[in-house]
């Protein structure tokens, strides 16, 4: 009777983590297509240490959610084999998670380097693509920012006055106010830095959130080796 109630305890406690693993998994998925979208927006299409980030969240993410899934069948036929499949399984995770962290850590220079170099060479396309143009305008838009390092950057553009950057630059937007514009009319600070200071302000956020996701793993991974143990104690009773 003591091994069937403490059976049932871990059980309630293995699903309620499994469905905190779920909620971890589709946050990753969410994180890493996000990020993927503004990589996308933001640096050309060669595929790079950096770029592959998201794509490895992504499917770290769709790993943990298949992993619930097995976790939650073997929790429900209290089934040895699954039970130790799920906590393999869920360790070889927490390793991806911390290869992944530790590659992002590494390759943060590199990816704002390629992004440095990205929106240079997009720039030289500004008023001969329109969807470049698009893409842009909506990056400077949304990050109230103008050019790579400052708005001067317009001034090396074939066809770009000196006295000119794209509306997408003006702090109140309209139709021709790049043209002839005062710096107090515009927004002056380079986008990648603008970028950066936004990352820095959230990064410990995403650590925070890193380590809330660790911790729950780590939990999953001692409450299923405790129903792994129930289950072959249960087995030996019987």
């Amino acid at each position: 009777m003591a091994v069937e109630g403490g059976m049932k305890c871990v059980k309630f406690l293995l699903y309620v983590l499994l469905l905190a693993f779920c909620a971890c998994a589709v946050g990753l998925i969410a994180i890493g297509v996000a990020v993927q979208v503004v990589l996308k927006q933001a640096i050309t299409h060669e595929t790079t240490a950096g770029s592959l980030l998201p794509v490895v969240i992504i499917a770290v993410g769709a790993f943990l959610f298949l992993v619930a899934f097995v976790g939650c069948c073997g929790a429900c036929k209290e089934n040895y084999c699954l039970m130790i499949t799920f906590a393999i399984f869920l360790s070889l995770i927490m390793l991806v998670e911390v290869a992944v962290a530790i590659a992002g850590y590494v390759f943060r220079d590199q990816v704002k380097s390629e992004f440095n170099k990205s929106f240079q060479q997009q720039m030289q396309n500004y008023l001969k693509d329109n969807k470049t143009a698009t893409i842009l305008d909506k990056l400077q838009k949304e990050n109230n920012c103008c050019g790579v390092s400052n708005y001067t950057d317009w001034e090396n553009i074939p066809g770009m006055a000196k006295d000119r950057v794209p509306d997408s630059c003006c702090i109140n937007i309209t139709v021709g106010c790049g043209n002839d514009f005062k710096e107090s009319t515009i927004h002056t600070q380079g986008c990648v830095e603008t970028i950066a200071i936004w990352l820095r302000k959230n990064i410990l956020l995403v650590a925070a959130a890193a380590l809330g996701i660790a911790f729950v793993e780590v939990l999953g991974i001692i409450f299923s080796c405790c129903l792994v143990k129930s289950i072959r104690s249960g087995y030996e009773v019987m």
